[in-house]
Parts: C-alpha cells; structure tokens; sequence
C-alpha cells in the first residue's frame, strides 16, 4: 500500500557550522543598535534572518512510501506431550482461529510453525523460533504466539527477542502429575546376588500424600506390590538369578485427576554378568596336551584357575617318600565333597579311575551335575579301558559310552581332519568357526589328528564328528546341568600350528562358556531387544524344520503376530516397529523373551503438566503473557474448543498485553518509493527580498 507524506526539510548551502558562525556575528553586529533602539534595528534583523534562512535553503517535501505489512510467528507444538490429554484437538482448534484473526488484522502476515517432536532432546521450540527468524527481518517482527504445553527444554538464557513473546497453553491451571522416577539403576549384576535400584514416586502440582502402590515385575514373572511414600527415595532389591539381561518393569499407581498414566512405568535392564569363574582341571596323567588347557584358562583373567595332576597313580609304588613326589596331597574330600559346588566347571582331562576317587566321591559329581554344574572331559584310551569313567556312577550323566567291545579296538589311529556336523554348523559352540567345512560332507582346512576315541553316543548333540563320521565333541543337557566329551586328546596339535593348526582356543572358550550357560551361547533360544526404534526378534535351534509364528505383546497389552526369515547359523529373525514405551513380550509357544523400550523422549515425559514457569524469563522479558485456552468452567462446554484472548495491534513502547487479550506490534516499516523537493526560498526571491529589507534599513537609518 501506497502514501504520500508532506514537510519541511533543510537543505543548507554552507554547512551547519558556518551558518551557526555566521548568525553569532549577525547577533553581535545587531546588538548595539537594539540595545540603542536605533532606527532600522528591526529592520536590519530581519535582513540578517532572512539572509541567514536563504542559505539555510528550506524545501518542501513530499514523500511517497510503500508500507510493508508486519510478520507474526505462530508456533505450533506437535511434541508427545502436547497430544496427551486431548491438547492436540485444543491446539489445532486455536491455530485455526487464531490464523482466521490474524488475516483480518490489517498489514499483518501470520506464519505459521510446526515444533517437531525431538527425539530424546525434549521439545526444541526456539530452535525451531530461530529458524523462522532467520528469514524475517527484525524490523517487521510483530510478536511471537507460541501455541504449547510450556514443557519447553531449550529456553535461552539471553532472549533473542525485541517483540512481544505470548504463550497459549492447553488445559487449565493447578493440573497434577504422578511419575515414578529411576534415580540409581546398574546397569550390571553378579549372577547369584542382588541389585539395588533407587526410586522415587512422585505427586507434581500437589504435596506428597498418601502412599502409592509400586508394581515390580521381574522378566514377565508374578507381579510383586509394595507401598511405597510418595516423594521421598525407596530401595528395592533385585535377585540376578541368570546372564544376559534381566528386565525389571516398574509401574505406580494411577493417581486420580494426574493428566497421565505414560510416566507411570519405567523399565530397568540389569545385565547379568558372572563374577571370576572357578573351575577346577584335573589331568589324569602328565601328557603333551596338559599344558594347553592350563594356558587357556590362565589366560582368562577373569578365570580362578585350581589344576591338578595325578603324577603318580595309587598302584605305583616305589618307595618314593610322599614329601618328594608332590607338595601338596591331593585333597579328594575338599575338592568334591566340602567345595565341589563353589567350583562353575569342572575338567577331567584324561583322567582314568585308578581308585583316587572313591565311588562316593563321582556320585557326587554326578549329583553336581544334575544340580546345574558343568562337567567337560576330554579323553584318550584311558577311557575305552577298564578304568574308564564311563564305568563309574560318573557314567549315568555321560552322553556316550565306550563302543561295544572297547579296548584297543575302542582307539582309532591315523590321520584324520575333524569336521562339523549338519547340526554342529547351527550350533552355537561349532557355528562359523574358522576353517570348518562348508558342507558336512566336505573337508576342513584345518590341521589333522591322529587319534580319536570310538564311542555309542547315548545323547546330546554331536557338533564335530571323526573320520566315518563317529562322535568326536558332544554336547549334552542332564537335568539341570551341562555336559561336554570331547573323544580326542589330540586338540592340542592346533594350539602347536601342526599341519596348519586350528581354532583350539576358541572351541575350548565356546564349549566351556556353553557349559556355563553364557546367553550368547544357547542352542535352543529366544531373544528380544530394541534397535532404534524397532523390536528385534531372534529364534535360534538346533534342529530344522519349519518357523514357528511369534506372539509379541505390546506394552499396553495389545498382541500381533510376527513372521521370522530363516538366516544362517539356525537363526530366524524379524523387526517390528515398538515406539510404545514398557516391556515388549515376545513367545514361540514353547519359550518367551522380553525387551525393555524406554520413553523415546525422556525430558518430554519427566513433566506432563501444562506448566508456563519454563518460559516466565522470555515472557517478562519480552513483556508477553501466558494465556489458559481451557475454560474456567468446562461443564457444558466442548473441551477441544479453544478459549482465545482477543488479538490486537499495538504501537512500540506500549503494553503487549491486557485482561482477555494480547497484542502484536506495529512496527511500520516502509520502503520509500519516491521524493519530491520545492525550495521555499529559491535564489531568484532570496536576493530581491535581502535587498529590498537592506534597501529599507539604510532609508530607515539615514532619517
């Protein structure tokens, strides 16, 4: 829009200060003849003035400008918070109107900004304010409306403000909110102890008051229900009974009148580490793989490492004094009696029954094992001999016995590449391992053996096999515990790079973590956890055959099914999208897993009122307000339906904002289109008039 303006500017001819000159040597020459009232006084200043104001050149002006309308920033709020309670229909509604208002308004544009949820940074509205600012001058900003909860998390410390800053929250003032807050949570646990987590419940908007019901739920087992004071820290104890992870879901009671439930719930993921691992080894006799198993464990560092050996057996007797043949007595009773379940595994590595253990003694390992213990036992002809251990009550948990008419017959000699079997190339223990065949059938590059055992498997997995495809490494559940044989005692050829050498410390390291129940090792197994976002679900087995469906229930209790796709090593995967915060359940039928997702957004949850104490710095600094868009009274009437203040312009300097409205600034900015200029004194009058007032004064003077 176009105007035209008018007035009187000055133009001098000499600049300011030698006019400023010339009119003080006026006004001393003038003064004389005032102070004297001589004739021609008045005359002659008014010569001087006139002279003084031709070269001061006055003109008239008109100017033409072109307006420029003022730029309102509107921001919208779409974070998680602000959709809780119905806020999202209230804010849509007050956009909308307040977008209609501000078109009508007269030289005002309205732009409008959406605030994206921002992730688990919390809800960025002046990062977004400042983006629109970017590309509006600052001398046509009216004034900032920011439609939000005031759950706002990147407030300035300096205002980049000079306009009007006014917030319109959703709801009604003194709303309450219940959260339940993880204060201290490990994120490890020893297996076989307990874990401590601090938390607190607590009532925002309103004093603490009676107790509140907290719910633990541990791994998807019978819930638990303790009552816990209402703003003030609670312990709470949590067994670690398994590696892996252990997650722990944690919800407080509703509380009436709270806007919501979502920051109700927490969840805990305590993973489940063991401490140093004790296992004993026991070799039967002196041989060349003896050493092999000992820098294996000693190199652990996370092993306590207890090695015997049988140097000399009870039927050799040669008169040798006991103190001159070992330091120490071998201590049978100690070892598997009084401490045998301190120890996670125990080793016999060609070890024979020469009488050294009574029958007593390998029951007792048997029932060890039975219990939950590990037993490996790597074997050489001893155990096709008549002292072999598959002949002692030790035999019962063994998963092969020596083959049908052992003896001799039992070994096999000659060379031989070890291979892996169709089940051991999905078994986690054999799985992947360097050199192995690709196909069953198909030749390993690794180093060969020499000597192998014969052996009726009775049980378990077979995860490599020799040559005509008899057992060599067997893996076994009995009852609660774990077995592994091991039908050569030539594995130590690899660690000695024979013919190649081979991945000796690795199987070990893997069969022995198998044994002891390492998660990452499970044959049979399920397992859930949460990527960026999505719930990954994997089905790891042994034995093929077609994908069972999965069952996975949300958080809120909602189920759907899942299709895994078969991968390599036995193992199934899928994906599903999991933006619900809580415990994810996932099952097969036969076995469950849970997965722990935490709020996507944090900071955005902590507080769910609509609160404006965030931003009081920037509203009094701006001189804005904050402004409830829900009634007072909301009996009869519709809740998404917006209470707005009225919309008004003011001018620079005066308030922004009154009882029932709140004002933009008018900035009138313009954009000069064109000046015209007419001297008011122009040469051509100026010295006609300056003579003609000269002229007068000297007549008036020479009377």
């Amino acid at each position: 829009m176009e105007q035209a303006l008018s007035g009187i500017d000055l133009a001098p001819i000499l600049p300011a200060w030698l006019l400023v000159v010339l009119g003080t040597v006026a006004l001393i020459a003038l003064l004389p003849a005032l102070f004297r009232r001589a004739r021609g006084g008045v005359l002659r200043a008014l010569t001087f003035a006139l002279l003084l104001l031709a070269l001061a050149n006055p003109r008239l002006v008109e100017e033409t400008r072109e307006t420029r309308p003022d730029i309102g920033v509107l921001l919208v709020d779409r974070s998680d918070s602000a959709r809780l309670a119905g806020r999202a229909a209230q804010i849509e509604a007050a956009r909308q109107a307040l977008e209609a208002r501000a078109g009508r308004l007269p030289d005002l544009e309205m732009r409008t900004v959406e605030v994206p949820e921002g992730g688990n940074q919390g809800t960025r509205l002046f990062t977004a304010l400042e983006r629109a600012l970017a590309d509006i001058p600052r001398a046509r900003l009216a004034g900032v409306i920011a439609l939000t909860d005031g759950q706002v998390h990147d407030v300035p410390a300096n205002v980049p403000l000079d306009a009007p800053f006014h917030a319109l929250l959703p709801g009604r003032p003194g709303e309450v909110d219940r959260r339940l807050r993880i204060i201290e949570a490990p994120g490890f646990g020893i297996v076989g102890r307990a874990v401590e987590l601090r938390v607190a419940v607590e009532d925002l908007g309103a004093a603490a008051g009676s107790p509140a019901n907290l719910t633990i739920r541990r791994d998807g087992a019978a819930p638990r229900t303790e009552s816990v004071p209402t703003g003030r820290e609670h312990r709470i104890t949590v067994p670690i009974e398994r590696g892996g992870p252990t997650v722990v879901e944690l919800a407080a009671e509703a509380r009436p009148g709270e806007v919501s439930e979502v920051n109700n719930r927490a969840v805990v993921t305590v993973t489940g580490v063991r401490d140093r691992l004790r296992v004993l080894l026991v070799s039967g006799e002196p041989h060349a793989g003896e050493r092999t198993w000992r820098r294996l464990l000693k190199a652990d560092p996370g092993v306590d490492l207890v090695h015997f050996t049988i140097l000399r057996p009870p039927e050799k007797d040669d008169l040798t004094p006991l103190n001159e043949l070992a330091l120490i007595a071998f201590p049978v009773r100690e070892l598997f009696q009084v401490k045998l379940r301190e120890f996670d595994l125990v080793i016999f590595d060609r070890f024979a029954n020469r009488g050294i253990l009574p029958p007593a003694y390998l029951r007792n390992i048997a029932d060890y094992v039975r219990g939950g213990g590990a037993l490996l036992l790597s074997v050489g002809p001893e155990f096709s001999g008549p002292t072999s251990l598959a002949a002692t009550p030790l035999g019962a948990v063994l998963p092969a016995r020596p083959a049908a008419g052992a003896g001799q017959a039992g070994v096999a000699e000659g060379a031989f590449r070890p291979r892996i079997t169709a089940l051991g190339a999905r078994h986690p223990v054999t799985e992947g391992l360097t050199g192995a065949n690709p196909e069953p059938n198909a030749e390993a590059s690794w180093g060969r053996w020499y000597r192998s055992l014969r052996a009726d498997q009775r049980g378990g997995v077979a995860v490599m096999d020799a040559a005509g495809e008899a057992p060599l490494l067997i893996l076994d559940r009995v009852a609660e515990g774990r077995v592994a044989l091991l039908l050569s005692d030539h594995i130590w050829l690899w660690s000695r790079g024979h013919d190649g050498g081979g991945p000796q410390a690795e199987l070990l390291r893997r069969a022995a973590h198998w044994l002891m129940r390492e998660p990452e090792l499970e044959e049979e197994d399920l397992t859930a956890r949460i990527e960026a976002g999505r719930l990954r679900v994997e089905r790891r087995s042994v034995e093929p055959g077609p994908l069972p469906e999965i069952t996975v229930t949300a958080p809120d209790g909602t189920t759907q099914r899942l299709t895994l796709e078969p991968g390599a090593g036995g193992r199934a995967i899928g994906w599903l999208p999991a933006e619900q915060p809580g415990v994810w359940q996932v099952t097969d039928g036969s076995r469950s897993a849970f997965a722990a997702a935490a709020a996507s957004n944090p900071p955005e949850v902590a507080d769910l009122r609509a609160d404006p104490a965030r931003l009081a710095p920037v509203l009094a600094a701006t001189g804005g307000a904050a402004r409830w868009l829900g009634p007072a009274e909301p009996q009869g009437r519709n809740a998404a339906e917006p209470v707005l203040p009225e919309l008004r312009r003011v001018g620079p300097g005066r308030d922004a904002a009154g009882a029932g409205w709140i004002g933009l600034r008018r900035n009138g900015d313009h954009t000069v289109t064109g000046i015209a200029a007419m001297p008011l004194l122009p040469p051509w009058l100026a010295l006609p008039l300056t003579l003609g007032l000269a002229l007068l004064a000297w007549r008036r003077e020479g009377r």
